[in-house]
């Protein structure tokens, strides 16, 4: 059986019940899981206080704590690990940042991944509270830009996880990435402070 397979089966019968499978589920999942882990965290610097080991565990607990656990497939539960992944991080960064806020507004460059350092916090920050505003825009380009940004899904996978075309959800992060780049420039062009 393919790793796909697997855990799409693995997760079903854990709807049924099975505590053997949660265990498997693990072992099967935890790969995945670190690679996007490591998306976040490439570019850090060693000894950094958030690891990608720590990020998954942190991320598995809270999805094999979900009691709701009602998964479709492995592409629904990558994509439920991206969500829960961004409030981990968004959540470090409100945490870190606490003290140390200045009110100051940077540019913050918008890619398909993101490294989460220190001097960055603020820009994880910022990208945060503009995918909360797009959301009430826009609710599919918010989950699109939440699942290719944080989640590292491919354009298949927010296609099957959203259940519209691959080319909606090219369309969608095109417009969803320039609004962005237009709420998180701060030239002084943009007129923000």
């Amino acid at each position: 059986m393919n790793p796909s397979g697997d855990v799409t089966q693995l997760l079903q019968e854990i709807q049924a019940g099975s505590k053997s499978a949660e265990d498997r589920l693990l072992e099967v999942v935890y790969p995945k899981l670190r690679q996007i882990a490591k998306r976040y965290l490439r570019n850090e610097r060693l000894g950094h206080t958030l690891q990608p080991t720590a990020l998954v565990h942190e991320a598995y607990l809270q999805l094999a704590g979900r009691s709701d656990g009602n998964w479709q497939n492995r592409t629904h539960f990558f994509a439920v690990a991206a969500i829960l992944m961004r409030r981990i991080l968004v959540d470090y960064a409100r945490n870190k940042k606490a003290k140390k806020r200045d009110g100051a507004r940077q540019r913050v460059e918008l890619s398909d991944d993101l490294a989460i350092s220190e001097d960055r916090l603020e820009q994880i920050l910022q990208v945060d509270e503009a995918l909360v505003r797009l959301a009430q825009l826009d609710e599919r380009q918010c989950k699109v830009v939440e699942l290719r940004f944080f989640g590292g899904l491919t354009e298949e996978e927010v296609a099957e996880v959203l259940g519209v075309a691959p080319r909606t959800v090219k369309r969608d992060w095109n417009v969803a990435k320039a609004w962005l780049y237009d709420q998180l420039d701060t030239s002084p062009d943009n007129g923000q402070p």
